[in-house]
């Protein structure tokens, strides 16, 4: 058996400016954090004693003899790009909800491709789970989806991703004081509006965009480097102060972000001392960020009045915490 865990993330600046259509052309950045929230798989062969090759738990439970009967397309045509033999028993259990903003679709993606690789006696760099990953959601799956989940989850921590050029994206660990890190952490509050949403949509509106909205994605580059500049200079309140314009530049983006809801969670809580504040991931619902000082928060909470999930950065990445060798008995070049 095979055991991956792999962490979901919190994006503060740059979301828009990974995807591919824009950072080939234009460059990307983006700053990001893992959290200790993880989706986590068990990969193992299946013992042949069943009658069925591919024994599926996602969000149905699946039990069939083909690659092409199976229902999940991610897991589908991973094992089929893969070119995988062997019959499988795939597992899968999440923190956070699913289409709720944190990633954990590219979190599942990589925790998937991080299990079947090792079920092929290959232990992937993280470079190449981040890239693996891209390739399947993007070019096979066709997805509209940017490029920053996937590296996030691959390689953990609080990081600038600089996309475009030949190397098609660089991880940069920010060096900052951990002083400066976990006070940064502490301001985190993270609420669930319970709604969830598929992103897809949103994202494919947002893409369609892109060639409009040149100014936007250069305004949001911009205010990446100026939100990095705040960091280093140990400015918490500043970095939360410009998660508002974040804010602001990723609604012109694409209006459908947002509805009356989310525009009333974001007032309650600036009005009750949160300095910063955005929806995370493609929009429509899932979780909001507020950034608020440790003193203030029970009052913020009490306004937004909503489930609140405490979160912690997270410095690993993907990871495999167990692998039985016995399991595996065929191998690949």
């Amino acid at each position: 058996m095979i055991i991956t865990r792999t962490p979901y993330r919190i994006s503060f600046f740059g979301g828009g400016t990974d995807y591919p259509e824009w950072y080939r052309a234009n460059g990307g950045s983006v700053l990001s954090t893992t959290i200790n929230k993880y989706s986590f798989l068990t990969v193992r062969q299946l013992p042949e004693i069943f009658d069925y090759r591919y024994r599926i738990r996602y969000y149905e439970p699946e039990e069939v003899n083909t690659v092409d009967a199976i229902s999940v397309p991610v897991i589908r045509e991973a094992i089929r790009h893969l070119r995988l033999e062997q019959a499988i028993d795939i597992t899968h259990h999440g923190d956070l909800p699913s289409r709720s903003g944190v990633g954990s679709s590219s979190s599942f993606t990589v925790s998937l491709l991080h299990g079947l690789y090792a079920l092929r006696n290959q232990i992937k760099t993280r470079r190449e789970l981040a890239l693996a990953a891209i390739n399947l959601e993007q070019n096979i799956l066709a997805e509209s989806i940017g490029s920053q989940d996937q590296v996030a989850a691959a390689f953990g921590g609080f990081n600038r991703i600089d996309f475009g050029g030949p190397a098609e994206f660089v991880c940069n660990p920010l060096p900052l004081a951990p002083d400066t890190l976990q006070e940064l952490e502490s301001w985190v509050q993270l609420f669930f509006t319970g709604d969830l949403r598929f992103s897809e949509q949103i994202a494919e509106r947002t893409r369609r965009n892109i060639e409009d909205r040149g100014a936007v994605l250069r305004d949001m580059q911009a205010l990446t480097c100026t939100a990095e500049q705040a960091l280093f200079a140990d400015n918490i309140a500043e970095f939360a102060r410009l998660l508002n314009t974040e804010w602001h530049l990723k609604r012109a983006m694409e209006q459908s972000v947002t509805n009356p809801k989310i525009d009333t969670i974001i007032a309650r809580g600036l009005q009750a001392g949160a300095v910063g504040a955005k929806l995370l991931g493609a929009g429509g619902g899932g979780f909001v960020l507020f950034l608020t000082p440790p003193e203030l928060q029970p009052q913020v909470s009490r306004a937004i009045d909503l489930r609140q999930v405490p979160v912690l950065f997270e410095h690993l990445g993907s990871q495999l915490i167990y692998c039985d060798y016995q399991d595996r008995t065929k191998h690949y070049d």
